[in-house]
């Protein structure tokens, strides 16, 4: 029963999962890190769990071939999720939470923005990932950010899927 968590973790889609966590008593670091970041947003805890995935994933023979790309997904929809909900970032804070060289986190925040869309601009003088602002009401934000996320990740999941299915 727990290998099919972490399978269903990390192939199912995000509203499916959560519904089945929510139910379930089973717990391993990449349920963990679903359930930090897309139930409680806690994204000191989901960094602590992206780093015990890497250790499970690399010892499930099923699994393991999807690392590469689980980190990288992973990587990006935290990025994404604490831009959203942030007006200025430290790049320097941004690379010690992503584990990267600030450099390497500046360039990884240019393509972030550029593949999730965010009105965002780079302060690289200063250090600092600077979030544009909208007269969108809260509410209506939030039901919009959520719905692209919950689309992006069952869209890396379905990748990831067909990965396991035709055994690369």
């Amino acid at each position: 029963k727990q290998w099919y968590q972490r399978r269903v973790a990390i192939t199912a889609g995000i509203k499916e999962l959560i519904k089945v966590l929510q139910q379930e008593s089973y717990k391993d670091p990449i349920t963990e890190f679903v359930e930090s970041l897309y139930v409680n947003f806690n994204f000191d805890e989901a960094q602590a769990k992206l780093k015990e995935c890497k250790t499970v994933i690399e010892n499930d023979f099923f699994i393991v071939g999807c690392l590469d790309e689980f980190t990288e997904n992973a990587r990006l929809i935290i990025s994404e999720i604490f831009c959203r909900i942030h007006q200025r970032i430290e790049i320097d804070m941004l690379a010690d939470n992503l584990n990267m060289e600030p450099a390497e986190a500046e360039k990884w925040v240019v393509n972030m923005i550029r593949l999730a869309h965010l009105d965002a601009k780079i302060d690289s003088k200063n250090g600092y990932v600077v979030m544009g602002g909208t007269s969108v009401p809260v509410y209506q934000k939030l039901i919009d950010k959520t719905k692209d996320l919950h689309l992006k990740a069952n869209s890396c999941c379905q990748k990831i899927d067909k990965k396991l299915t035709l055994g690369i």
